[in-house]
């Protein structure tokens, strides 16, 4: 069994550590790409594993048309460094697992991206998947924790108006607070308690807009001016043929933000996932520049890029 280890609040992030190797550059010499936007990414991860595990992170940049990047990724445990296999995932989403001694860990990742991921359109099997009730987004039982004749409302709005209600009252019904719920928490929780980090508020959106028949997806990104700097979790929501961005938490601009990993919820997202309990982190620290940062507009309309 895998135990996911997701954003918002399971570590103290602080700032990137300044001993962190360097990115090791490949040439990117075509005059389109050079004058795009660059975003500058990365994290390092450390910890003890008192036993040999099986760990799946997914802390890389996504594969993307219109995005060219540059990156360096090591895994070492006592300082000797690891084999690291690739595999493709939903949305360009790059998972990479690491067979790892028991020991001190540390992961290093680091990134140059340029340009900005081109849209793409909603396909038939997202139409299905991404409207069902998943591990953490219960939208199944939703209704039972808001008002159901909420819900109804918002399932009688059109598509984009309906998206702008359900962030506006996601917003305005959550306080985001720092490490407020625990990994193992869904939907339930923070309704309750009025309170999430980023995580928890992409859950109640999407479960919101999943029980309105809308199709919705978390995504983990990067995110350059978020304050206090981690990976963050957002939306996306199917609207026709395009999918766009939602961000309830309001805390950094989602024209910047750079997608790693996407999926029905935390449980796909996670940054760091192992096969036991033997694994305690120590220390996370995540890193996002832009060379454009845009003030955030709630109700502008974006795609991901």
């Amino acid at each position: 069994m895998l135990y996911p280890l997701s954003y918002g609040g399971e570590s103290q992030p602080s700032g990137f550590p300044a001993d962190a190797a360097p990115c090791e550059h490949v040439p990117m010499t075509p005059a389109s790409v050079r004058t795009a936007l660059v975003r500058e990414v990365g994290c390092a991860l450390e910890g003890v594993l008192g036993e040999p595990a099986a760990l799946v992170l997914a802390i890389a940049v996504a594969d993307a048309d219109g995005l060219s990047r540059s990156e360096r990724l090591h895994v070492a445990v006592d300082g000797r460094a690891l084999d690291v296999a690739e595999h493709p995932g939903p949305v360009g989403t790059r998972w990479h697992t690491v067979d790892a001694p028991a020991g001190t860990l540390r992961v290093e990742y680091e990134a140059t991206v340029r340009g900005r991921a081109l849209p793409a359109a909603v396909t038939p099997l997202e139409r299905i998947l991404d409207v069902r009730p998943s591990r953490y987004v219960q939208s199944d039982i939703l209704p039972a924790l808001v008002d159901e004749e909420v819900v109804g409302a918002f399932a009688t709005l059109p598509p984009l108006e309906r998206v702008g209600a359900v962030r506006e009252a996601v917003a305005g019904a959550l306080e985001y607070s720092w490490a407020s719920t625990r990994p193992t928490d869904g939907i339930a929780e923070p309704l309750q308690a009025g309170q999430g980090v980023c995580r928890d508020f992409a859950h109640v959106v999407a479960g919101l807009l999943r029980a309105t028949d809308l199709p919705a997806r978390v995504v983990s990104v990067y995110a350059p001016g978020l304050e206090p700097m981690d990976f963050h979790a957002v939306v996306e929501v199917a609207v026709g043929d395009e999918w766009l961005l939602l961000d309830a938490t309001g805390r950094a601009p989602r024209r910047s933000m750079l997608r790693i990993a996407t999926g029905r919820d935390a449980a796909d997202t996670a940054y760091l996932a192992s096969d036991g309990s033997a694994l305690a982190l120590t220390a996370v620290r995540v890193r996002a520049a832009a060379s454009e940062l845009a003030p955030e507009r709630p109700t502008e309309l974006l795609a991901l890029g």
